[in-house]
């Protein structure tokens, strides 16, 4: 003997039952990974703002010590230069990344 219309019926609900649930599964996943973007991206802004904030006040106490010579104020120079382009570089990445990863999950 076959299913009955009831039969044929609750099964239905059932998978739209279940479809729901995973939908609601799905936009949680989307939403956690969201918000694991932005926190992503904040702390990439603040890695930089830290950095440049910390290298401009190393700068200044530099320029200010007067126990330094200028061969070592040219070279402690070159060295925030090239922290600068280093930070500049990994921002950049970061960035690279956490933009890739998100575009590439759609």
């Amino acid at each position: 003997m076959g299913d009955s219309e009831r039969d044929y019926s609750e099964k239905i609900s059932k998978i739209k039952l279940n479809s729901s649930k995973k939908v609601t599964e799905v936009l949680d996943v989307f939403g956690k990974a969201q918000k694991l973007k932005a926190e992503s991206l904040k702390k990439t802004e603040e890695m930089m703002t830290d950095a440049a904030s910390d290298l401009e006040k190393l700068e200044r106490d530099k320029s200010n010590n007067k126990d330094l010579s200028a061969e070592s104020q040219n070279r402690l120079n070159e060295e925030i230069t090239a922290a600068r382009s280093q930070v500049r570089q990994k921002y950049d990445e970061l960035k690279a990344r956490i933009f890739d990863h998100v575009e590439s999950s759609h």
